[in-house]
């Protein structure tokens, strides 16, 4: 169990005047790497040894993201992992605090948008290793992509997200876009919906009343109820996110400790930040030049199979400039179920390697995917394996070229995270910015940097990359993104 601080705060000698506020750092376990979508400049981690947890708490954003990628594993591997962040958090917290880098903290549970992932079960494991908490809070909203919560009823685009093909999902799906009800499904019947509590739009309005009962009845929540928190608009999540900041970093004694269980939107209400320090065409002029300036060529990988990603890669591949290299995956499934599948599928890999540089060696940009369509596996388990060699051998042959090239563009959460950690066996990576609306642009550390850098990387500038949510866009985004990176407008 960890505790807030509960003592007054020294002050350093000086002028009279108020206390400043404490230094709170909003901790954010992201089940994969897309997460820190609506924010800038922040450490993102795949490790949690106790080296790299003290570099990341003491990074001057006020947050810190732990990419868990636990929306990859099955419930208990998803539990396991948590466990082992959550406890690697503890000791790290207490010597963060000590060193004085950082005063109070909270935690957020970051996931899906469009409702997939392991809820309740992670918000329970850090409740059990972290808390007790006075509240968790369930906040969903991702305005930037058209998820809104109005009367506790979750919608994309206006439409109730259950009868989304997200909600279709193989692994996750469900059956109600009431978000009671939607927890009680969840839940097994444990959280029942009629327990859930409501924070409806008129009590986030940034008035001053509306501000002021929101803080009396967030100051009385007590036994760690579930809140369904409505959002409709960036100011509603900002109001919230005053206000319990007030309670968790204020003058507050003792601080209210909260959890929250939220997407992207939320984190933007919870800390403020300034403005991102590099615009699009900056971020898109980080993009690697080779001797005579001219910008590298990029790799562009699909994992993704949703129908919104079958939309993008198809429109992409309908531009001259780019051709496709299809991961079969009917094939690859027959490969790991056969004999000698290591071997087999090296061999493979290497067949996907050549077409790749053999796009890049007549001036197009290879785009590495798997086929379109969801394989039917004889159950969960076989569909999770799958998923994971595909992305680890899509990574495999990514990282093989990354040297060569000026930009990478990852598809999918999955694909993106073990392109990260396994492809290229990374400790951690530094969020720059938006390029576009929710798409994240990461630099890969250089040689000699902080960090891990592999040796397949040593000896070239950090390597842009930039991560695309599965559920994210319209059926144009990736091409757009890809004429950014390639220098259009």
């Amino acid at each position: 169990m960890v505790e807030l601080p509960s003592e007054p705060f020294s002050l350093l000698d000086g002028p009279a005047g108020p206390p400043p506020a404490p230094r709170l750092k909003v901790i954010v376990f992201d089940d994969d790497p897309t997460g820190s979508q609506t924010v800038h400049s922040a450490p993102l981690l795949l490790r949690w040894d106790a080296s790299t947890l003290a570099a990341g708490l003491r990074h001057p954003s006020p947050l810190l993201f732990l990419l868990a990628n636990t929306r990859a594993l099955d419930p208990e591997a998803a539990r396991r992992r948590v466990i082992e962040i959550c406890q690697a958090l503890v000791p790290a917290l207490a010597e963060a605090r000590e060193a004085g880098a950082i005063d109070r903290w909270l935690v957020v549970s970051r996931g899906d948008s469009t409702l997939r992932g392991h809820f309740p079960l992670e918000v329970e494991v850090i409740e059990q290793e972290l808390g007790p908490f006075e509240a968790t809070f369930l906040a969903p909203a991702f305005l930037e992509g058209g998820r809104t919560t109005v009367g506790g009823v979750h919608r994309l685009d206006g439409v109730p997200v259950h009868q989304s093909p997200f909600a279709r999902d193989s692994l996750f799906g469900y059956g109600s876009s009431d978000l009671a009800a939607w927890a009680q499904e969840k839940s097994g019947g444990r959280i029942g919906a009629a327990a859930v509590q409501h924070l409806a739009l008129a009590e986030l309005e940034p008035t001053v009343a509306a501000q002021g009962a929101l803080r009396q009845r967030l100051e009385a929540l007590a036994g760690n109820p579930l809140l369904v928190v409505d959002a409709e608009r960036p100011a509603h999540l900002a109001a919230f996110g005053a206000v319990v900041r007030e309670l968790v970093a204020g003058s507050q004694n003792p601080p209210r400790r909260f959890l929250f269980q939220s997407a992207a939107s939320l984190l933007n209400g919870l800390v403020t930040l300034p403005p991102q320090p590099l615009d699009a065409q900056g971020l898109a002029a980080l993009c690697r030049r080779g001797p005579d300036g001219r910008r590298r060529p990029g790799l562009v990988l699909v994992g993704s199979h949703v129908p919104l990603a079958d939309a993008q890669l198809a429109t992409l591949l309908a531009e001259p400039g780019c051709g496709g290299v299809e991961v079969p995956v009917a094939r690859v499934h027959r490969v790991l179920e056969g004999p000698l599948p290591d071997k087999l599928l090296a061999s493979l890999e290497q067949e996907w390697l050549e077409r790749l540089r053999n796009l890049l060696a007549v001036g197009r940009t290879p785009v590495l995917h798997t086929s379109r369509g969801e394989l039917l596996c004889r159950h969960a388990a076989e569909r999770r394996a799958l998923g994971q060699a595909l992305a680890a051998a899509m990574a495999r042959v990514a990282a093989r070229l990354a040297p060569e090239l000026g930009y990478l563009i990852s598809k999918g959460g999955i694909t993106s995270h073990t392109l990260l950690a396994e492809g290229l066996g990374l400790a951690w990576v530094e969020l720059q910015g938006q390029l576009q609306p929710g798409l994240s642009l990461l630099l890969v550390p250089a040689a000699g940097s902080s960090g891990t850098a592999p040796a397949r990387l040593q000896g070239i500038e950090a390597l842009p990359l930039v991560t695309v949510p599965g559920n994210l866009g319209e059926a144009d985004t990736l091409v757009r993104l890809w004429q950014r990176l390639e220098g259009g407008a």
